[in-house]
């Protein structure tokens, strides 16, 4: 790992000042769309008890946000075969100081490997096909063959199984 100590708390409502000027840096723009938009849907989950919000930091200092929930709950094709009880993560990197520096393998990987130890019997991340960044980080972090295998609505798959990676290595 890189040295950097991760941290997971709860979105609360002062944290949208900053949610917002993320939700406006280009590479989340990029990936993400509309800032408007978004804001307005992340104001909509904090009342949404199937969805957990979570701001991401690193040494003590916020500079991501990730959201999981159960993959049955909002239905999408791609993530049908899991088994009940597995969590989607979706995140992105607010500073655009901690991109490029490990820091989204390494968070996701300690999300993932917290929601297994929780009971999910499965946790699956879904880029986009051309989000070469974010394939790479969720291929490190869930060290998943599948991370390369475009799906029919754009998305690629990548996904970590309860007590083992799907390289056969069971979590650290």
């Amino acid at each position: 790992m890189n040295g950097t100590r991760y941290g997971f708390r709860p979105v609360q409502w002062e944290d949208f000042a900053f949610l917002g000027r993320w939700l406006h840096a280009p590479e989340v723009v990029r990936w993400w769309g509309d800032p408007a938009e978004q804001l307005a849907l992340l104001r909509e989950d904090m009342d949404e008890p199937a969805m957990t919000m979570l701001i991401v930091t690193g040494d003590d200092r916020p500079f991501a946000y990730a959201q999981h929930y159960e993959v049955h709950t909002w239905p999408q094709a791609h993530l049908a075969a899991l088994p009940p009880g597995s969590r989607a993560i979706d995140a992105f990197i607010g500073e655009p100081e901690m991109l490029g520096c490990g820091h989204g393998s390494a968070f996701l990987r300690l999300l993932a490997e917290a929601l297994v130890r929780d009971g999910a019997p499965a946790v699956a991340i879904d880029p986009d096909v051309d989000n070469e960044r974010a394939r790479r980080a969720y291929g490190n972090a869930f060290t998943a063959s599948r991370s390369s295998t475009p799906k029919p609505d754009r998305r690629c798959l990548c996904s970590m199984r309860a007590g083992v990676r799907e390289n056969g290595r069971r979590p650290r």
